[in-house]
């Protein structure tokens, strides 16, 4: 016994599938106002990395307090150091990396005890 498909069910299960692929295509790698794009995405892990390294490298810098986010190229500092020195040179540190184009230092000077 033979099945035939018909010629319009072939077409619009060809068309289904173009539309979902169409569809697949322009939106799964876009960006959006709240995420990164696959690309810009690696760029900012390889630029917190940076930051982070840098930030190890520095004696006068407790970078073990200090959280590290980038989202296309703009750094944020948060957490904790004991002085402003500290926290002007963490910034310093994020500034020099490649690929950042801002820091927002929002490192939090603990009081003195």
């Amino acid at each position: 016994m033979k099945t035939h498909i018909s010629t319009r069910r072939v077409a619009a299960l060809i068309s289904m599938m173009g539309m979902l692929a169409l569809g697949g295509l322009s939106g799964g790698c876009a960006s959006s106002q709240n995420h990164d794009s696959t690309g810009e995405y690696v760029d900012d892990t390889g630029i917190t990395t940076r930051v982070k390294t840098a930030l190890l490298r520095d004696d006068s810098v407790k970078s073990f307090e200090i959280s590290v986010k980038t989202m296309k190229g703009v750094v944020q500092l948060s957490g904790f150091v004991d002085n402003a020195d500290q926290k002007a040179s963490a910034g310093h540190d994020a500034a020099a990396c490649s690929g950042v184009t801002d820091v927002e230092n929002n490192l939090i000077v603990k009081p003195p005890q």
